[in-house]
């Protein structure tokens, strides 16, 4: 199966949890909106709605709005 094929099976909420998860392995994070949205082939405007929807659900993440310097950067560590 494909990576294509697989992200659009896979919900979007899903996918941006995984990514997070990944890239927090290792301990605290900063990340920017846009380089999200490369990864994980959403918008912008998509990683924001559901960065604020797995502050509050995503029970192994602790996630942070940062700052704004040309995108949005949030803060990411394992919870």
């Amino acid at each position: 199966m494909s990576a294509t094929t697989d992200s659009t099976t896979e919900s979007k909420e899903t996918r941006l949890r995984r990514y997070l998860s990944q890239r927090a392995e290792d301990g605290e994070v900063y990340i920017k909106s846009k380089f999200i949205a490369d990864d994980v082939e959403l918008s912008p405007k998509e990683i924001g709605a559901l960065m604020v929807k797995l502050r509050e659900s995503a029970a192994e993440l602790e996630i942070e709005k940062w700052s704004y310097t040309s995108a949005t950067t949030w803060r990411v560590t394992p919870a």
